[in-house]
């Protein structure tokens, strides 16, 4: 168990947090949730002792070892992947390095042998025989292949040591486990496999993540942090959002009818309290005033942005055809004769560990890139918005937010622009700001500004949801899925894959396609899909025996 007691942390003159009392027990998964800025972040930090706070303190039951997952992606570079991985339980990664030395020895002592049958005990009591094939599980899990484990860090590409350091994490079976969004950088596949193992351990987890879907999925508990308190909940993310509206809704209703009653006795006072037959009720009356108190609701520090995707133009039947079109980079085949015809009520989903096939797929679509053979043709009644999922060149420029959007619309005014900018949170000073200096969810809101400014009825959207808080991929969520026209997407957010797709196409790793109209779930579930996924599997295997 893990406890927070009266913690209490000032930066400043702000409380970020203030008295917090909160236990987190063993066999349950706590979803930490809150606006950005909120401190969710902090507070994990807090817990597995990397900040202290200014009052209170945090306590774990005495023989825990408590686990986090690095946000540092460059501290193990000069290690190999595989002892990276070890390292999650520190102590077994240093009696193991602590034998090899001795064993290495060549004046190898009489103390040297009790003090190495002494580690070797210890070794085996935390099941260290299986550590390198427990890790190298662990990976293989995630999606890192075997080729990989004995690679030193600093020779993976970023997602990849993402997954490297949640192994980390994961490894050893930790009493008490922080994960601060573990799904950051994972695709869809390892997601689930995650899900699966949070699912099944039997231990303490506590977890942030802006992923509703995967919250639903592992979370037994819910800890919302609002207004510097951290208010805690039994069931997951939508059974503390329809509890928490329930709430609101009832102290609502409470407040009208105390409000109602409110009137009636001043009604009363007021006609009566001159009148002597009625004075002794007309005091009754006053005494019942005073005790009415009504409820004080605070509304939430999280803030909607308000995303509504009009095309000016309704779409004709002819939308997309791609026809053969395949493209390398750097030496390795990324697109393999893909080929397909959108309909005028598609919204696709792009999906698969393929993530290089998905982007390429989409610069040649938005015109960015030149495909090495085939074609596509968009029809006549279509326009375009790209959402691209590199934007440093974009914000590589000294202009004002108002002043770049305003390029993207037909209207050139400026109180028109900052309506758009405004829907999305961008309030007074904030529409003047420099481009260069945005955060990245600024980013993503001025991008989806443009999308809804240009008014197309076909949108290209690739990872839409990085660095989004909840609220706002809620928000796009709903966009998404009242678009009336055509969407072409990837995402790693499984409920906005879910409620919005209703065609998936999965890149395969060798740049070829399955192409299906279904839900996202339900193709998870198709007996094709795992055939398919197997003839593929067999084919390379062929490939590589050959």
């Amino acid at each position: 168990m893990i406890s927070a007691n009266n913690v209490t942390l000032r930066i400043g003159k702000k409380a970020l947090f203030e008295d917090v009392n909160i236990k987190f027990t063993e066999g349950n998964c706590y979803g930490l949730i809150g606006a950005n800025g909120a401190g969710k972040s902090t507070f994990l930090k807090i817990l597995n002792g990397q900040l202290e706070p200014t009052n209170g303190d945090v306590t774990i039951t005495p023989g825990q070892r408590l686990s986090f997952l690095q946000q540092d992606h460059f501290k193990y570079d000069e290690f190999p992947v595989l002892d990276t991985v070890i390292m999650g339980n520190q102590r077994l990664y240093d009696i193991m390095k602590e034998k090899d030395a001795i064993y290495m020895k060549e004046d190898f002592s009489d103390e040297d042998g009790i003090k190495a049958s002494e580690l070797e005990a210890e070794f085996a009591d935390m099941d260290g025989w299986n550590a390198e094939s427990d890790g190298a599980q662990l990976l293989n899990g995630l999606g890192i292949e075997t080729e990989f484990h004995t690679c030193l860090m600093k020779d993976l590409n970023g997602a990849q040591k993402v997954k490297v350091l949640l192994a980390q994490a994961l490894f050893g079976n930790p009493d008490i486990l922080l994960l601060d969004e573990p799904t950051n950088h994972l695709d869809l596949d390892a997601i689930a496999w995650l899900e699966e193992f949070l699912i099944n351990f039997d231990n303490t987890v506590i977890v942030v993540s802006h992923d509703r879907y995967f919250l639903n999925k592992v979370c037994t508990h819910t800890a919302d942090i609002d207004y510097a308190k951290i208010q805690l909940y039994a069931g997951n993310y939508d059974f503390w959002y329809e509890s928490s509206q329930l709430l609101i809704k009832q102290m609502k209703e409470a407040n009208k009818k105390k409000e109602e009653k409110i009137k009636e006795l001043q009604e009363f006072i007021s006609r009566f309290s001159a009148n002597a037959s009625k004075s002794k009720q007309a005091t009754s009356r006053k005494k019942a005033l005073e005790k009415i108190q009504l409820d004080e609701i605070k509304p939430s520090s999280r803030k909607y942005p308000y995303i509504d995707f009009r095309p000016a133009r309704e779409i004709g039947n002819e939308v997309l055809t791609v026809e053969g079109i395949s493209k390398t980079i750097d030496g390795v085949k990324v697109l393999d004769n893909v080929s397909f015809i959108v309909g005028h009520d598609d919204k696709i989903g792009f999906v698969g560990s393929n993530e290089i096939a998905k982007t390429t797929l989409f610069k040649i679509l938005a015109g960015e890139m030149e495909p090495d053979q085939g074609n596509y043709k968009w029809g006549v009644t279509t326009s375009q918005s790209y959402f691209p999922k590199d934007n440093t060149e974009i914000f590589d420029t000294d202009l004002l937010i108002v002043d770049w959007l305003t390029q993207y619309s037909e209207i050139k005014d400026a109180t028109y622009v900052r309506g758009f900018l405004g829907r999305m949170l961008f309030a007074g000073e904030d529409g003047v700001k420099k481009m260069r200096v945005l955060s990245g969810g600024e980013k993503v809101r001025v991008l989806l500004s443009r999308m809804m400014i240009q008014a197309s009825n076909v949108l290209i959207m690739d990872e839409p949801t990085d660095h989004l808080d909840m609220e706002s991929i809620t928000a796009l969520n709903n966009g998404m899925m009242k678009f009336s026209g055509v969407i072409l997407f990837a995402s790693r957010d499984h409920q906005i894959v879910q409620t919005t797709a209703n065609r998936i196409i999965e890149f395969l790793p060798n740049g070829s396609i399955i192409d299906k109209v279904t839900t996202y779930d339900e193709y998870l579930e198709s007996d094709e899909m795992a055939r398919k996924r197997q003839v593929y599997s067999m084919s390379a295997d062929q490939a590589e025996d050959n």
